[in-house]
Parts: C-alpha cells; structure tokens; sequence
C-alpha cells in the first residue's frame, strides 16, 4: 500500500489496524562512471515496496535528496546539510504523528544519512513532546539499512570479494540493473581505484576517488545478482519491520 496512491479515507482505515509505516531515504549522489545518479533512492524504494508487499504496511513517498556533500564536486550530485536534512525529517514525522503514526521504519539506501538520521530521531522525539503532539511518547523510529543487511553482506562478499568496494558497489549497481535493465550504463573502467582514504570536503574526495568509486568493481553487476540482493534485502528487512511494530513474524 503505497501513501501516495492511496486516499484519505484509506489511510484512516490503516490506522485502526496499524500505526506502522515505512519510510525509504536515499540519496542523489554521483555512482561512479557506471552507477546511476539515483542509486541509493532507487535501491531503497525497491526494497522498500517489496518489504511493503510482504508485510501489508504503507509505504510512504521516498526521500529521494539525503546528506551527500562530499559528493557534490561531481556534476548531478544534490545534497541537504544535516541541519536542513534533521527538519526534513522532523517535519516527515510531526505530520504523520499527528495523524496517528508511531512506529517509523526508514529502509536506508546511503551510509551517509546514517549519522543525521539518528540526530533527526533525537531532536523529533523532544520536539513532538514539546509540542504536545497526542501519543509522543510511544513514538519510536528504526533505520533498516538495506546493504548492511547480514544475508546481503554475505552474499556480496561472496560475489565481489574484496572488490566490493565502499561507495558505486556491484552490489547497488546490480540491484539498480535488477529494477532498471533499461538503464545500465556502460563505461572504461581503470583498473587503479581509490581506497583507504578519509573523507573530508567535496574537493578533496575528488582528489582522492577521482572517478567516484570508492575500491570498488561495478563492472561486476548483473540484473541477475540484483535480484537475489533484493530478494534477501526484502526478506530480512521485512522480518525486522514486523519485530518493531510487535507482530508475528510469518
């Protein structure tokens, strides 16, 4: 049940059965010379759906513009400050406390949203009950990071080894040729890529992982390991929802 294909009147009707929703957040970020520009929101609004299938919860609008100002001296990158990011987040949250919604379950697609995010939970939950929004305190939220998901990490380091790579993974590559075989990019690859280095401002990672990539091989990504990625992403995600919200898992 997707929130924005759906009515009011639904809606309602949800929340006499259930006050959980899924949120998928991502990023709009450079992916490498052959990873899509919206590959974190892609991944986590795939997953996110599926997960939403599975266990019959809404699924809000995705996030699609997360924390990725390291990112931004690569053309097409968009990114929110932290502190812009913390009320996008906060103002998500207040409007759908408000209507009854207590358990927030956000599928991540990008580790750097991840530090904001659990700043953005802090700041919501002191600012609901400030404002004496009606059940402040039951309202809990969980980040379910779809790549650290322990079967999807096995399956990677399986599949990539050590050529996984920390940021433009064949891992998210193949999961967006999973979701869009129509759009897999092909281009020269070197075989020198950047690893190890820490991250400062936007210049300095472009000095350091001049071509975006991050150790990583998306040469290696296959529609084919996309889905299996997907499919485990979906079946342990989906598990962890259904532990928050405090209902059997099936």
């Amino acid at each position: 049940m997707l929130l924005h294909l759906s009515t009011w009147l639904e809606v309602e009707a949800y929340l006499e059965k259930s006050q959980g929703i899924i949120l998928p957040i991502g990023s709009t970020e450079q992916h490498g010379p052959t990873g899509l520009i919206g590959t974190d929101a892609i991944c986590a609004e795939a997953i996110a759906h599926g997960v939403g299938d599975t266990t019959g919860a809404l699924v809000s609008p995705t996030i699609n513009v997360g924390m990725a100002l390291h990112h931004t001296a690569f053309p097409g990158t968009i990114s929110l400050r932290p502190s812009t990011m913390i009320l996008v987040i906060r103002d998500y949250i207040t409007c759908l406390a408000k209507a009854g919604f207590t358990k927030f379950f956000f599928i991540n697609g990008h580790g750097g949203n991840i530090a904001t995010l659990k700043a953005a939970f802090a700041e919501t939950y002191t600012y609901l009950a400030e404002i004496g929004v009606n059940n402040a305190d039951q309202v809990q939220c969980q980040v379910g990071n779809w790549f650290m998901c322990s079967s999807v990490y096995q399956l990677a380091k399986e599949l990539y080894g050590d050529r996984e790579g920390s940021h433009a993974t064949p891992s998210e590559v193949a999961v967006t040729q999973y979701v869009y075989p129509e759009s897999i990019k092909h281009a020269p690859l070197s075989a020198e890529v950047g690893k190890g280095h820490p991250i400062y401002g936007p210049v300095n990672f472009r000095q350091h992982y001049p071509d975006g990539r991050m150790g990583s091989d998306p040469a290696l990504a296959t529609p084919e390991h996309g889905k299996q990625l997907y499919d485990l992403a979906v079946k342990e995600l989906s598990n962890n929802y259904l532990e928050f919200v405090g209902r059997a898992i099936a």
